[in-house]
């Protein structure tokens, strides 16, 4: 968690949830008498029969094929539209757009989703300077983006959102015949860290030191790693993903319950502790989905225990990376001191 973004929250409230989910009909095995829920609306998960989640996921959980595929070609004539419009009478350049967030990933949930779209600038030259001039790059990008909306014909609708913020703009790509099936978009402006970096290749490790001796905040330059957050679970089997969806979705279920008693933890270090269940579980492509997902929900229950990190993109040989990691380690997890 370089970041430090990934402990916040209320762990116990989940925790919570987690273990009143354990004692539910879906993770036992075997006939359950229930009733089952008629057609006409989606069963709850607490009704699903453990045998009957990966029904449950491509039933319920999982985006139309046809949807995502128009959302793709969306995306692709933006992105071009943007790298080739873009800042045409400046001396900026956009070098590469990147899409990330759960449609990158894979493991958009069916409904509205959410998505980023990171436009990586020439004018960035080191973390320090992000933040410069947003005010005018929003506005640059919006104008093209008005202009991408007027000049190609979609197959999905294109609203660009009206709302006036200088550190992001938005826009919506929603089905024509699909009821409720839509992703929302944030167009982030980063500094391009990575550069042009090959596929399962180690960033510099000056990337990593310029990040920690330049910034107080590291959090706030998440996007500049968009491509590894988005590779580290691209990566992985299907299977995974669709048990990432699965946690996602009773986590939101989860935020619904229990609104006003606290925050929960985001939502990414479900992702990453799903990841980690499924590595430390063998690695098995074709897992049996109930188990994976009660030792999830059993993980979660042990949140104080919890400690997991991945060397995948860094070394921590190198002396400033290493000790910055023993430092995040050392620090208070969960609203708890760290174990001896």
């Amino acid at each position: 968690d370089p970041t430090w973004n990934v402990g916040q929250g209320d762990w116990k409230l989940l925790a919570q949830e987690a273990a009143a989910l354990g004692s539910q009909v879906c993770l036992q095995s075997g006939d359950g008498t229930l009733v089952p829920p008629w057609d006409v609306t989606p069963a709850l998960l607490h009704q699903t029969l453990a045998e009957d989640l990966d029904k449950f996921i491509s039933e319920f959980l999982q985006p139309n094929r046809h949807f995502l595929t128009q959302v793709k070609r969306a995306v692709d004539t933006i992105c071009s539209f943007l790298k080739e419009n873009c800042f045409r009478n400046s001396t900026i350049k956009v070098l590469k757009v990147v899409k990330g967030g759960s449609s990158a990933k894979g493991t958009a949930l069916q409904g509205r989703s959410d998505a980023d779209l990171v436009v990586f600038l020439s004018c960035f030259r080191q973390f320090s300077e992000q933040g410069s001039h947003r005010a005018e790059i929003i506005s640059e990008i919006q104008a093209h983006l008005e202009a991408c909306q007027q000049m190609h014909s979609f197959d999905v609708k294109f609203e660009v959102s009206k709302r006036k913020n200088p550190r992001v703009l938005s826009f919506t790509l929603t089905s024509q015949t699909l009821l409720d099936q839509s992703v929302d978009f944030d167009v982030l402006p980063a500094f391009d860290a990575l550069g042009q970096l090959r596929s399962g290749s180690r960033p510099d490790p000056r990337v990593y030191t310029d990040l920690i001796h330049s910034c107080s905040n590291a959090g706030e330059f998440s996007t500049c790693f968009t491509e590894l957050q988005r590779d580290f679970i691209t990566s992985r089997p299907t299977k995974l993903k669709s048990l990432i969806r699965l946690v996602k979705y009773w986590y939101q279920q989860c935020n619904k319950t229990i609104k006003g008693k606290g925050s929960l933890p985001p939502q990414h270090g479900l992702e990453l502790l799903t990841v980690y269940a499924w590595e430390q579980g063998g690695q098995n492509p074709q897992f049996n989905m109930a188990e994976g997902f009660r030792t999830v929900l059993e993980l979660i229950v042990q949140y104080r225990q919890l400690c997991v990190y991945w060397t995948i993109n860094y070394s921590a040989e190198d002396k400033t990376i290493g000790d910055f990691l023993k430092m995040q380690l050392r620090k208070p997890r969960f609203g708890h001191p760290p174990p001896r």
